[in-house]
């Protein structure tokens, strides 16, 4: 049985690992760290681990050596105590963005600030399986991925490797607990409360990790905006293609890339309700629903996608990751469904 700890496990993204983790037949999560609720059980933040887990919040302070650690911390915790968290564990897995570029220049220009651990961003491998797969397998060091960065990246993937996409511009809709458990003026209720508030019209710090995948030779503007949802991220991008194309190519397109892919379902029907992704039906869970619909002209495509921004969007992707580390099944732990409606 391999032993894990989650580091910062009071925070949504620390609860979800939690509850992933309590049903995966090959890892136990031994230790959940907290420095605000210390001695507390962890369902008193994560009610609905209530008599599934019975794990008590530990300090930081009192982490002790494991298998695995999940390190779920704010942006830049990790990076500036590195050392630590690798004495205390053989494998990592770091949920923010501390390590997920692989160019210290870029995460400057992006976040604002010097890397502080740049010597370390090379050891790290970016935590999304589609693209690294084979990387992650035995990996030592992975990096999470950024919700909306993952939206980008699987909605367009396809297209990127077969080099037709001339370029995309893309609006993103997210849930309200991608801004995390502490409050800001933005997530104060009555303001958040049937809004629609864009709050990054351009340079979101996730389109580096779209770079990093998909190129940086393909022009990719997307924007966010705050919608009254929980969890989701819904995409939606109008991609521009070099040359006209019918449906059937786009289809044999995603097939060919998504075919054996787990937790990558294409949906796009030409009748009921759920003709293209929602949010709502991959709620809780590891998949990413795409679809698409593709304009007269044969050039303009319209990609749809929906995933849970604390599921595939974050704990799903590093347990998957984690799974591949310790080549283990890839889905286990992580086959539920979802619940409809």
């Amino acid at each position: 049985m391999i032993r894990a700890g989650i580091v910062g496990g009071s925070g949504y993204t620390g609860g979800e690992l939690l509850r992933l983790l309590r049903f995966h037949p090959q890892v136990e999560a031994t230790q959940i760290t907290s420095r605000e609720h210390a001695g507390r059980y962890a369902h008193t933040v994560h009610p609905n681990l209530r008599d599934v887990s019975r794990l008590k919040f530990i300090h930081p302070d009192a982490l002790e050596a494991c298998d695995l650690l999940f390190l779920a911390l704010p942006h830049g915790a990790v990076a500036r105590n590195i050392e630590h968290y690798a004495n205390l564990a053989d494998k990592l897995i770091d949920l923010s963005a501390d390590f997920r570029l692989d160019c210290a220049a870029t995460y400057e220009r992006f976040y604002g600030q010097a890397h502080p651990a740049p010597r370390w961003l090379f050891r790290f491998i970016y935590g999304l399986p589609e693209v690294n797969r084979e990387s992650l397998r035995g990996a030592k060091y992975v990096s999470g991925v950024g919700c909306n960065a993952t939206a980008v990246n699987l909605a367009l993937l396809p297209l990127a490797r077969a080099g037709i996409l001339e370029r995309a511009a893309i609006e993103i809709k997210v849930g309200s607990s991608e801004g995390g458990n502490k409050s800001n003026p933005g997530s104060h209720h009555p303001i958040r409360s049937g809004a629609v508030r864009s709050y990054k019209a351009t340079g979101h710090r996730h389109l580096a990790e779209a770079q990093l995948v998909l190129g940086e030779d393909i022009p990719i503007h997307f924007s966010v905006t705050a919608i009254e949802m929980v969890r989701g991220v819904h995409l939606l991008a109008h991609c521009y293609l070099k040359e006209a194309k019918v449906e059937r190519d786009i289809w044999r397109l995603y097939r060919g890339q998504y075919r054996d892919e787990p937790f990558l379902r294409l949906v796009s029907g030409k009748a009921g309700l759920h003709r293209l992704p929602e949010p709502r039906v991959v709620a809780g869970t590891n998949f990413c629903d795409i679809g698409f619909e593709l304009d007269d002209d044969g050039k303009h495509l319209v990609v749809i996608a929906a995933l849970d921004n604390l599921g595939k969007g974050a704990a799903g992707s590093a347990v998957q990751s984690m799974n591949l580390m310790y080549e283990l099944e890839e889905t286990a732990g992580l086959e539920f469904p979802g619940i409809y409606p």
